[in-house]
């Protein structure tokens, strides 16, 4: 399995997982909360099957990657992710992120810059901002994030449940957009990530992307669900198309969170679309 070393914590080191499939010009997916690079499966073939070369890593804590007692802020991600990108030389890149994996496409391209990056999709997205603060009403208060600090900590593995509930509507899409068997598999994923890096990506949640967005000079697609009981539509992606005036805003009907899963064809149709533009 590839790895890349991105640093060391005491005696060991640092390293993110990655899988680099095909040929053709680079697509590097960004995974959400709380799995891993195999959450973009259905991405992945589509993608292959188009001839891109497709690229996945899992953000460390997660995965397959290292799991180390620090590092789950923004900063330190985009410095995962540019290491991979120079490590590999990956020039004209599709940067496409899901829920948390938008955050660094955007904190990526506002503090690095796109020489490397040619277009960016953002499914699920967290920017611009999620807090409510007093130049941010809309947000969500902070209380909110607490209390699912809290609740990670008292018991990590039955939060994982529930937010997996929510993460796929399902209430109303098991049996039908996902099965009782995928959403297994992601609390399997998820149940072995870092307990550290669950509780402090929350944090990582509070992020202000807003100064980021005026530095994103790609092209740039956004798709999202109206339904989305975690990253809900009007506070994230309704407010992010207003920020990215010329990008292309999908927003799709009665969809949750786990859009790449539940809602794959049409993804995979608005990406590659995008793509061959």
């Amino acid at each position: 399995m590839p790895y890349i070393e991105v640093g060391k914590e005491n005696s060991g080191t640092i390293k993110i997982h990655y899988e680099d499939h095909g040929s053709g010009q680079p697509v590097v997916l960004i995974h959400g909360f709380p799995l891993d690079g195999n959450a973009w499966e259905k991405q992945k073939l589509a993608l292959l099957t188009a001839n891109y070369r497709t690229i996945t890593y899992d953000r460390r804590g997660f995965g397959k990657s290292s799991k180390p007692a620090f590092g789950y802020d923004y900063d330190t991600f985009v410095a995962d992710l540019d290491k991979l990108l120079t490590s590999l030389d990956l020039k004209d890149v599709i940067l496409v992120g899901h829920s948390m994996g938008t955050g660094e496409v955007a904190h990526y391209l506002g503090t690095i810059g796109s020489e490397r990056i040619s277009k960016a999709v953002f499914v699920s997205p967290i920017p611009p901002f999620l807090l409510k603060t007093d130049d941010n009403p809309e947000g969500v208060d902070k209380s909110v994030f607490d209390g699912i600090q809290q609740t990670i900590k008292a018991d990590r593995l039955a939060y994982l449940s529930q937010f997996l509930a929510d993460f796929y509507n399902t209430d109303e899409n098991l049996g039908k957009r996902v099965s009782e068997e995928v959403v297994r598999y992601s609390w399997n994923t998820a149940s072995v990530a870092s307990p550290r890096g669950t509780y402090e990506c929350v944090t990582a949640w509070l992020t202000d992307f807003r100064g980021d967005l005026p530095n994103i000079d790609v092209p740039t697609l956004i798709i999202h669900g109206k339904s989305d009981r975690v990253l809900p539509f009007e506070i994230t992606g309704n407010r992010l198309q207003t920020e990215l005036k010329d990008s292309k805003f999908v927003a799709l009907e009665n969809a949750p969170h786990g859009i790449p899963w539940t809602h794959a064809e049409e993804i995979n149709k608005e990406i590659l679309a995008f793509a061959q533009q």
